[in-house]
């Protein structure tokens, strides 16, 4: 079955810098469909970084550009999020996501459990 781990949240300055690790298996990988997003308490889920298209960019949401890098190992089946000048305001729990599905919650199908990121 398809599983999304990710790793690498914890608790920083305001900014440092965090590395957000998101293996991916029982999936068929692609570099299409794979996304970041972020849910703060008591806000709504939103994309912080995604590729929508084959060979398309990324997208970034306008609050972490500059700041933030969505990368991907094929290889090795990992989405990364380098996330850079860390922000109080970057306080959320982080999702890697894969599989785009208009119909579903968020866009995409498959959803990891989350790590969570706090700056203080």
């Amino acid at each position: 079955h398809v599983q999304l781990v990710e790793s690498g949240g914890g608790s920083v300055q305001a900014g440092e810098s965090l590395r957000l690790s998101c293996v991916v298996s029982g999936y068929r990988y692609s570099t299409y469909c794979m996304g970041w997003f972020r849910q703060a308490v008591g806000q709504e889920r939103e994309a912080v970084a995604a590729v929508y298209r084959v060979g398309g960019s990324a997208f970034y949401a306008d609050s972490v550009k500059g700041r933030f890098s969505f990368s991907q190992d094929n290889a090795q089946k990992t989405l990364y999020l380098q996330m850079d000048s860390l922000e109080p305001e970057d306080t959320a729990m982080y999702y890697c996501a894969a599989e785009c599905a208009p119909d579903e919650a968020g866009g995409f199908r498959y959803w990891g459990q989350g790590t969570q990121v706090t700056v203080s």
